[in-house]
């Protein structure tokens, strides 16, 4: 059997097998381990639930790249990084997509504000849901790879098409809250934590919104009430055994983490 020869996404020579020989960049796709959702070769963190793409032997990665997919998915402050600025200094509207042309790429060179860096959806025949679900999608696979331009053309056609909902539900309102306080919008964050907080009482994400934007205007009294409710809550909520937590487990784990952190600090410390 002839083993197909593809060219290195990484450095461009031509090679066979899983992993370049020149690079040691991954040349086919994967399969997250823990909700198999489909990686591109060079991810080094699942886009869906952050955990690792792979358990070793995968391209050393910065600090910088983790931590641009820890703001997006897990909403970590500590790790707010040029992305986000940028996006937040910006501050564009909300705007209903073109659905013919969203999410296609522009002539040009890949990384410039409105070019493409790879194939982009086709999202004109799609439901509304399936729309917001694979911009959001792509807004997580650009925050990862870093590419601040891609973060602000897709954020609003986002947003746009969680505006046509006809439903939402939990998972989709934690999806808007975290596009929101990408572009800034602290209060309409805080907003769908308070519809998540009166349709399903206790649900965690409601705490973990209220958390970060509270983190993000520096209100320490609001994110110490977010993080006591969130654990007081925690143990019953995860027995509930919602598929969203399971989804987003990075997101639960670390603000528990921080959550448990604060409590066990000394009061003149929070």
């Amino acid at each position: 059997m002839t083993t197909a020869t593809v060219s290195c996404p990484g450095c461009g020579a031509q090679a066979t097998g899983r992993f370049c020989s020149n690079c040691g960049t991954a040349l086919t796709a994967a399969t997250c381990r823990h909700c198999r959702a489909d990686l591109t070769p060079q991810a080094r963190f699942c886009h869906r639930c952050g955990q690792p793409a792979a358990a070793g032997g995968a391209a050393p990665f910065r600090a910088s790249d983790r931590s641009a997919w820890i703001f997006a998915g897990a909403l970590c402050l500590t790790f707010v990084g040029a992305i986000v600025y940028r996006v937040a200094a910006d501050n564009p509207a909300p705007a209903a997509p073109d659905m013919a042309n969203a999410g296609s790429s522009v002539p040009g060179r890949a990384g410039e504000p409105g070019v493409s860096a790879g194939p982009a959806p086709d999202i004109s025949r799609m439901t509304p849901r399936e729309r917001f679900d694979r911009l959001f999608n792509r807004i997580m696979e650009s925050v990862e790879q870093g590419d601040s331009a891609q973060v602000l053309r897709f954020t609003p056609m986002a947003l746009g098409a969680y505006s046509q909902l006809d439903t939402t539900d939990v998972d989709a309102r934690y999806h808007a809250a975290v596009l929101r306080m990408q572009t800034g919008d602290l209060a309409g964050a805080a907003a769908l934590a308070d519809t998540i907080a009166v349709e399903q009482p206790g649900h965690l994400f409601a705490y973990v919104i209220r958390g970060s934007t509270a983190r993000l205007r520096s209100d320490t009294q609001v994110r110490a009430r977010a993080q006591r409710e969130f654990l007081q809550h925690h143990d019953a909520e995860l027995a509930a055994k919602r598929v969203e937590y399971l989804e987003h487990r990075p997101v639960i784990e670390e603000f528990k983490r921080e959550a448990e952190a604060a409590s066990a600090a000394p009061a003149s410390t929070r």
